[in-house]
């Protein structure tokens, strides 16, 4: 290395200096080039668990409660399932492999890409849809079957846009509530993934709005409905009969009164069934009052 005249006449510890600047000048250049970070969507990316989205942070769902979840809503290849927040993509494969068609709604582009070469790699990109889309922004309304591992703060800021569904749409959750909706059915899986964390499935079933008063022949029918519980009276000549046991399922509704058990089908402003009474069916109707 060489320096010229004027360097040497420098102060020692400026020529120090301008020599330490020189030395990592030049083992800058001969060091080997670090690799770029991965561009959104890479091959190589590889999620970690407990890293941060949009709303959550990403766990898994083990592969033994995807199974459980699906099972539960009885999914089948005649649904439209849609998966709130779908990570790596596992549950909406699992549904294309059922059958189903089935979109999964993810805010991470990254998840995404490796959810759309999972789903290729298995053979049902044909029926497994993903899109980089915000929950609270996107319309599901034609979904059958939903699936979700959110907060229950967010299921709760999810919940009257669900509830608005088709009455019989099925929607089951990873552990996590609804408020007062009370789950229709609630099931565990095993762990087939080493975690003994986050194995519970919640299931509800949209039910049909009765709240109101309905006119009938055993007489007008006034429902107070919570969600999928149901109470009221029936009107006779002034004198009332207490409605009891009432539940919905979807459109399905059943109650009690005076001795009478009903059981019928919701459709918009009609319930056609049977009541049942001593033994004896008969064929029951009530439609909406105006």
């Amino acid at each position: 290395m060489k320096f010229n005249r004027a360097a040497r006449l420098l102060p020692a510890g400026l020529f120090a200096l301008s020599l330490a600047i020189i030395a990592a000048a030049q083992a800058q250049s001969t060091a080997p080039t670090r690799p770029a970070p991965s561009p959104p969507g890479a091959a190589d990316y590889k999620p970690e668990v407990g890293q941060q989205g949009k709303d959550v942070v990403w766990v898994p769902t083990s592969q033994a409660l995807v199974n459980k979840m699906l099972d539960m809503a009885k999914l089948t290849a005649a649904d439209v399932h849609y998966d709130l927040g779908s990570g790596d993509g596992r549950t909406v494969i699992t549904a294309a492999r059922r059958g189903a068609r089935s979109y999964g709604i993810e805010y991470n582009p990254d998840m995404v890409a490796l959810s759309q070469r999972a789903a290729a790699q298995e053979g049902v990109a044909e029926r497994a849809t993903f899109t980089k889309a915000d929950l609270f922004e996107t319309d599901f309304s034609r979904a059958t079957v939903i699936t979700m591992f959110l907060l229950p703060e967010i299921n709760l800021r999810l919940r009257s846009k669900i509830l608005a569904m088709k009455p019989g749409t099925r929607v089951v959750s990873n552990t996590f509530t609804m408020g007062e909706w009370e789950a229709d059915e609630t099931g565990t899986a095993g762990s087939d993934e080493g975690s003994s964390y986050y194995r519970t499935a919640l299931l509800w079933i949209v039910p049909a709005k009765v709240d109101g008063t309905w006119k009938s022949a055993a007489g007008d029918i006034t429902f107070k409905q919570e969600f999928q519980k149901i109470a009221g009276a029936i009107n006779v000549g002034g004198t009332l009969t207490l409605v009891t046991a009432g539940k919905l399922r979807g459109d399905e509704i059943s109650f009690s009164a005076g001795g009478t058990q009903y059981s019928g089908k919701v459709a918009g402003d009609t319930i056609t069934g049977t009541a049942t009474s001593g033994g004896t069916s008969r064929d029951w109707r009530a439609t909406r009052g105006k």
